[in-house]
């Protein structure tokens, strides 16, 4: 029933005023970034996401999980440090777990990237939130079974001043 009444607006060329967007878009005060065009700098002592693409999927009957190359197997268990974007899990400007991500967020609602562009982090104390980048440290740790479909998660995780 929603549908039928989802065409006709649509049949007679609806569209909405101006500012209307921006009223509803939740995603309408994220400041530009200016990370979005270009890939973040390499930092000497701080993983690259280039490593952390060093994954592969596989079928494995039914679902599909990661086939992790040498270079990040022997990330496994170790203290690392890595540099990302902050993308909260909950409401707050201090985050004890959330997302680290290689490109910046753009939406609220999507990921900006795949799996291997994203690490769980649990932090030891909450980390400020912003919009710029971060380095964070802790104990890295490769999943090969999250139920969510992580590949990596950083534990015990605290900032790091560049």
């Amino acid at each position: 029933m929603l549908l039928a009444v989802a065409i006709p607006a649509a049949a007679q060329g609806f569209q909405p005023g101006p500012g209307e967007l921006m009223k509803r878009d939740p995603d309408a005060n994220l400041p530009p970034s200016p990370y979005a065009a270009k890939p973040l700098p390499e930092i000497k002592g701080v993983v690259s996401w280039k490593t952390l693409a060093d994954v592969k999927t596989l079928k494995q009957k039914d679902r599909f999980i990661p086939d992790f190359g040498k270079s990040v197997s022997a990330l496994d268990r170790k203290d690392v440090k890595l540099q990302g974007f902050m993308m909260p899990l909950e409401m707050g400007d201090r985050q004890k777990r959330f997302l680290l991500v290689a490109l910046p967020p753009t939406c609220s609602f999507c990921m900006p990237g795949g799996p291997e562009q994203v690490v769980e982090v649990r932090a030891k104390t909450p980390v400020k939130y912003g919009f710029e980048p971060i380095v964070v440290s802790g104990r890295f740790a490769l999943l090969r079974d999250d139920e969510m479909g992580l590949y990596y998660r950083l534990t015990d995780a605290a900032p790091v001043g560049r």
